[in-house]
C-alpha cells in the first residue's frame, strides 16, 4: 500500500495518485519550496521591494525628509539597495531602483532624505 510523502497515511484511490488529499499535497510542496537554495534570492527581492514601497509612499512630491525611526519601524532596511549615486559634496544616496535615501544628522537625530533618480545623476 502506498503511503502519502506529507503525513504517511495510506492512499486511496488511483494507482498514480502520491497524496492522501489536496491539504497534503499542497503543504508538501509548500514546505519543498522553502527548502530551495533560490529562498535567499527571493528574500532579498521582497526586501527590496518593500523598500522601494516605503520610499514611494513617503516621498509623493519628488524629495522628502523622514525622521529615519520612523521608516525603520514600518521595516526599512538601508542594507538593501540596488545602487548608489555620490554627489559633489561627497554624500552617499542609497537607491532603491528609482527612490534614493542619504542619511542626515540633525539636533543628534537621523533623518533620511528621500529623492527621485533624476537624469543629471547619469552623469
Amino acid at each position: 500500500m502506498r503511503k502519502c510523502p506529507y503525513c504517511k497515511e495510506k492512499v486511496k484511490g488511483r494507482s498514480d495518485k502520491k497524496f492522501c488529499s489536496s491539504y497534503c499535497k499542497s503543504s508538501y510542496h509548500y514546505q519543498e519550496s522553502l527548502n530551495k537554495d533560490d529562498n535567499l534570492f527571493k528574500s532579498i527581492d521582497k526586501q527590496l521591494r518593500l523598500n522601494r514601497r516605503l520610499l514611494k509612499n513617503y516621498n509623493k512630491a519628488g524629495k522628502a525628509i523622514v525622521r529615519k525611526e520612523a521608516l525603520i519601524k514600518e521595516r526599512f532596511n538601508p542594507n538593501y539597495f540596488t545602487h548608489y549615486w555620490k554627489n559633489n559634496k561627497g554624500d552617499v544616496y542609497l537607491f532603491c531602483y528609482e527612490f534614493g535615501v542619504l542619511e542626515k544628522k540633525e539636533n543628534n537625530k537621523s533623518k533620511y532624505v528621500l529623492v527621485q533618480w533624476q537624469d543629471y545623476m547619469m552623469k
